[in-house]
């Protein structure tokens, strides 16, 4: 039956599509006829009134009913003619009306349509009756299959989008030997994107959280993994700062999101975006056993071996490519010695900012370094899985706020 139901929902496109043919009367049907009709069909709800092929009314079963059972009114109107109980202003619709304006017709009638349904004519003559069961059947099939062709596209954009990652997911995979990266879209598809490059010398990390969630979010990250790779081909990886300037040139410019003062007075265009990303960017050096760090409003999570407390190290606070960051920001770079035996973590704030826990507040990165120093004896799979669970834990029954991407790694001995 559902299966039946989606098909016609493909089909269902006009009122025509949901016409019926009950029994007709004319006007000078006497009631007692339509209450025969009535009693022979039970499934009748309906019985339109038409005269020389013009619909002039309909009259509804449990009106006409009620009507007939008052004391004496089957005796006193029983042969008289049924438009003494017939809607004389019932909605007429043409047969190739588009079902979404015939909801509308619908609506502006109220209830009276689901209860006496609706006539459907043919260059103005009575052609069947529509019952208002099921256009509202037919309305909601209709808005079924949108959705499930709506979420099949999204299901299919979030294979997509994980693709842009597996080159990332592969290089982890050969150059670090105690990790974990969590990725977790707050819908099917998100905002939140990291890369990840191994080389001789070193590897590249970058953990971004670009402007929205969802479809929007999730096109942003296209963007910006376009920009970067862009980027990468012809900047050095070893200047975290300076990789973060260029794609914040080549969004603004590309998206049009400069200020006043950066564009052309004659352009007189009008800015309709400010989109951008927050994000980490970290290149490790194995001589030096140094990262170089450059964050646009996203810090790193640093536990050296032996340390009781974990060291925040902050970025700038201008994101990357918006109106507000101008055109020839620079950020900075900080370089930080990790030790073998140092832990490192990148996290978006889909995790600092979420609210939760009985006050109804925030994770926040008081909380967040908490954790990390509870669990740090363990390997890097298990912290994992620790710092999800407090997490979870923390947001309860709260709705997720936003994406949450979490990379964490522990620099060992042949990694440093």
């Amino acid at each position: 039956m559902h299966s039946d139901r989606a098909a016609l929902s493909a089909v269902t496109q006009v009122a025509g599509h949901l016409l019926q043919s009950p029994p007709v009367v004319t006007p000078e049907s006497s009631n007692y006829q339509v209450l025969e009709l009535f009693t022979v069909q039970p499934d009748l709800s309906n019985l339109p009134v038409v005269r020389d092929g013009a619909p002039l009314g309909i009259i509804n079963r449990n009106h006409f009913m009620s009507m007939l059972a008052r004391p004496f009114h089957r005796e006193i109107f029983g042969r008289k003619p049924c438009t003494a109980f017939m809607d004389a202003n019932p909605l007429v619709v043409d047969y190739h009306l588009p079902l979404t304006e015939l909801s509308y017709l619908a609506l502006s009638r109220g209830d009276k349509v689901l209860s006496d349904g609706f006539i459907i004519t043919v260059d103005g003559d009575y052609a069947g009756l529509g019952l208002g069961v099921s256009l509202v059947q037919a309305l909601a099939d209709q808005q079924a299959q949108k959705h499930r062709q709506m979420m099949d596209s999204i299901n299919y954009a979030s294979v997509i989008q994980q693709s842009f990652l597996q080159s990332s997911r592969r290089d982890m995979a050969a150059r670090l030997d105690d990790y974990f990266m969590v990725w977790e879209p707050r819908d099917v598809v998100g905002g939140d994107y990291y890369y990840f490059v191994k080389r001789d010398d070193g590897f590249f990390v970058a953990v971004i959280d670009c402007t929205g969630h969802g479809v929007p979010g999730a096109f942003m990250t296209l963007i910006m993994a376009s920009a970067l790779k862009q980027v990468l081909s012809t900047y050095d990886l070893h200047n975290p700062a300076a990789l973060l300037a260029a794609i914040n040139r080549l969004v603004k410019e590309s998206l049009g999101q400069l200020s006043d003062d950066e564009r052309q007075v004659e352009e007189n265009i009008e800015v309709r975006s400010d989109d951008g990303m927050d994000c980490a960017f970290c290149w490790y050096d194995n001589a030096s056993h140094t990262l170089t760090f450059a964050g646009a409003k996203t810090p790193i999570f640093v536990l050296p071996r032996g340390a009781d407390e974990v060291t925040v190290v902050d970025g700038n606070k201008k994101g990357v490519g918006y109106v507000s960051t101008p055109l020839d920001y620079e950020w900075d770079n900080h370089r930080v010695k990790l030790k073998p035996g140092s832990r490192l973590y990148i996290s978006t704030d889909g995790i600092i900012d979420q609210i939760g826990g009985p006050k109804r507040i925030c994770f926040g990165k008081k909380r967040f370094k908490e954790q990390i120093l509870k669990h740090a004896h363990k390997p890097m799979a298990a912290q994992r899985q620790a710092l999800l669970d407090a997490f979870h834990h923390w947001q309860g029954e709260n709705s997720r706020r936003d994406d949450v991407s979490l990379f964490g790694m522990h620099f060992m001995e042949q990694q440093a």
